[in-house]
């Protein structure tokens, strides 16, 4: 299955688990703020309900037809009031606690899309390399099947045959082992995109240098973006609002509820229907909340110490991995741009010299290691530059 970097990163949005259940946890602090809303249910009681006619009581009204003339019962309705605006405070908890689950989501996406990038870009690198290797074992197995026949002809030493021999099986080796290779990132690439067990992909781009030109004019401009993007100071930021927030609730947990009740009582004192109305509360004499206000007061600060620890982390990541791509850029600057073609025409050069017996094998595979060398340097300047232009959209938080 052919597949692009654009096609990938879309059913990866489309389908990816870790973000499905990410947007479920949204979902369930939204359906919280919601219930915070709501006012406490009122209670309702009955009791004092004689199940018996005792001796020596006074009739009264029937209830239901002629049943209740000996019928005791007593019932009552309470209602918590909260003062101090603690639902208020609460329901505004809650919708933090909201914006703190979308930040969540933002860093769960930033962790697996660099993680998928750079998933990509290692296998197109192997795929680069494979092609390598697989144009290499064609060449050589060609001129290897050439020297066996000359080595039965009696025309060339079998050190000769062996040690072409030994270099198409060094070759072969080396494209198993990228095989394998290739085998582990698609396990990870398939389980990024949900992908059944039994597909192949295959990267259609091709490994090829960043477009976008970056100088070092941005960098504090990025830091300051790194300020306002990045989930995780986000998430910090947010902390700090919500400690905040618990501090007031918890200053307003000083103020005890207030409950209202209205009863009804029949039967039970000097007069036969009573209604009768009633407030509670309890008395704050021994406890005033303090040790939670206290842990709220150092929840605030310790919120506040891990912002600013994310933000000087975020700027010294952004520094240190700009620097590694402008590293990595300059090496590809001394790259020519024919120079790769120049490598491919000269190999093809050698290989006919070589079987003209114009050259010795010794001059051959001199080249060859010198041919593969170069083009993996290449290579891996490419998948650096990608990893780092990665790297620094990762630790700036947008895509540059």
């Amino acid at each position: 299955m052919k597949i692009s970097r654009k096609e990938a990163e879309t059913i990866f949005l489309a389908k990816n688990l870790d973000l499905i259940a990410q947007k479920l946890e949204i979902s369930q602090a939204e359906a919280r703020a919601v219930q915070a809303k709501y006012w406490p249910n009122p209670t309702l009681s009955i009791s004092e309900v004689n199940l018996w006619r005792t001796y020596d009581i006074e009739e009264q009204p029937a209830l239901i037809r002629n049943w209740g003339k000996s019928t005791q019962i007593s019932a009552e309705i309470e209602q918590v009031i909260q003062t101090a605006g603690k639902r208020r405070k609460n329901i505004e908890l809650q919708k933090i606690e909201v914006e703190g689950e979308k930040y969540e989501l933002q860093e769960v996406l930033r962790e697996l899309k660099k993680t998928l990038r750079n998933t990509i870009t290692e296998i197109l690198y192997n795929q680069e390399q494979q092609k390598i290797y697989q144009g290499q074992i064609a060449s050589i197995e060609k001129l290897t099947k050439s020297y066996n026949n000359q080595l039965n002809l009696g025309n060339i030493s079998k050190a000769e045959y062996v040690r072409l021999k030994a270099q198409e099986i060094e070759f072969k080796k080396k494209l198993v082992s990228l095989k394998q290779e290739i085998e582990e990132q698609q396990v990870e690439l398939k389980a990024l995109l949900m992908l059944p067990s039994q597909t192949y992909l295959e990267i259609s781009d091709s490994l090829v240098m960043p477009e976008k030109q970056l100088s070092e004019l941005e960098v504090t401009q990025w830091m300051e973006k790194a300020k306002e993007n990045r989930p995780d100071i986000m998430i910090s930021k947010n902390k700090e609002k919500h400690a905040a927030k618990n501090l007031e609730i918890q200053n307003a947990m000083k103020t005890p509820d207030v409950a209202v009740s209205i009863g009804y009582d029949r039967g039970g004192n000097i007069m036969k229907d009573f209604i009768g109305l009633g407030v509670s509360m309890d008395l704050p004499i021994f406890d005033r909340n303090k040790g939670n206000i206290q842990e709220a007061k150092l929840e605030i600060e310790k919120s506040k110490l891990e912002t600013r620890k994310n933000m000087m982390k975020s700027d010294n990541e952004i520094v240190s991995v700009f620097r590694n791509y402008i590293r990595t850029q300059q090496v590809s600057q001394e790259i020519d741009e024919n120079y790769e073609s120049t490598l491919d025409g000269l190999l093809v050069s050698h290989e006919k010299n070589f079987r003209l017996r114009n050259i010795s094998m010794l001059e051959y595979m001199d080249f060859l290691d010198t041919y593969i060398g170069n083009k993996m340097i290449i290579l891996d300047t490419k998948k650096e530059l990608n990893q780092y232009y990665e790297n620094l959209q990762y630790v700036v938080g947008q895509d540059l």
